[in-house]
């Protein structure tokens, strides 16, 4: 692991992307009595590709608290069908209305709209099925459940969708972006933090410094998220680009504008940072992480 902990965390996030695909994909295909139209809708967003950011973040969260990441594993194919759901229902006309997704047609355009609702809703439950029916231990199954629950729901990312799309009739502030941010795209990527601390049965400190950091984190990569759509080309970043300010969306560059929201988005990585230092020499990776949320270009 000496050699890869070594690599630029670019690189180091595609070789876990290429094992944690092959894994994830083999499981997908192994479900069973599922119609083949939307067999073939699940796999074509799940195989679209992607940073694979939230698995990556379970991994190497149980790792730093010295876990094995194979007892994390189930948690981070469960999340990321959690966040590939979210994608699928987020281009939907109904929400977002995008025809780009990772640099292809998005799954409502490639499949129709009813079949695409269809794969995100079934792939939100498969992520409960594999952690469910993978995790050995019950009162870790359970907890991951409880936890990723939590994260998803109406007091988190699908909550934070509302509240996004409510925003969008409103002046933006920064209160609103603010809490926007932290429970759409934020609470997620903590959910994927604490998923690797329980795996790894991780001690409280442990497990209250990977909060904060996945929080921190979170709100980071929504900033920079942001300043992309703002200063990114499509070619770069696989979908439509100045679309939030098109749409009136509540984000930072809006409200504080893009030189202000880089600064921010530093800050709160610096912040992430700290947190990651915590854990000590395993969480190399986390404190690497940080800068690279906000240095990237897609």
């Amino acid at each position: 692991m000496t050699a890869l902990q070594d690599l630029p965390v670019r690189e180091l996030l595609r070789k876990e992307a290429e094992d944690f695909d092959r894994l994830l994909l083999y499981r997908l295909d192994g479900l069973e009595g599922v119609p083949a139209k939307l067999a073939e809708s699940m796999r074509y967003s799940v195989a679209a590709g992607g940073k694979r950011l939230r698995p990556a973040l379970v991994l190497w969260s149980c790792e730093a608290c010295g876990g094995n990441r194979m007892d994390a594993m189930p948690a981070a194919m469960a999340i990321e069908c959690v966040h590939t759901f979210s994608l699928i229902h987020d281009d939907l006309p109904a929400i977002d209305n995008d025809d780009l997704r990772r640099g292809q047609p998005t799954n409502h355009r490639e499949f129709g709209e009813a079949t695409a609702i269809l794969a995100g809703d079934a792939l939100l439950a498969f992520a409960f099925e594999v952690i469910a029916a993978d995790v050995r231990q019950p009162d870790m199954a359970q907890q991951m459940i409880l936890e990723l629950s939590r994260a998803t729901g109406a007091a988190g990312m699908i909550g934070g969708e509302l509240d996004d799309i409510e925003g969008e009739r409103s002046v933006p502030d920064t209160a609103t972006v603010g809490r926007i941010h932290g429970a759409k795209t934020a609470r997620l990527i903590q959910s994927a933090c604490r998923l690797g601390s329980i795996a790894a049965r991780a001690s409280k400190i442990e497990y209250e410094a990977l909060s904060e950091y996945g929080m921190q984190l979170g709100l980071a990569f929504q900033i920079a998220d942001d300043l992309l759509d703002e200063t990114g080309t499509e070619h770069e970043i696989g979908k439509r680009i100045c679309k939030d300010s098109a749409a009136n969306k509540q984000t930072f560059p809006r409200v504080i504008g893009v030189d202000a929201s880089r600064r921010l988005a530093l800050e709160t990585a610096q912040k992430a940072e700290l947190q990651a230092e915590r854990l000590g020499s395993k969480a190399s990776r986390l404190a690497a992480l940080t800068r690279y949320v906000v240095e990237r270009n897609s």
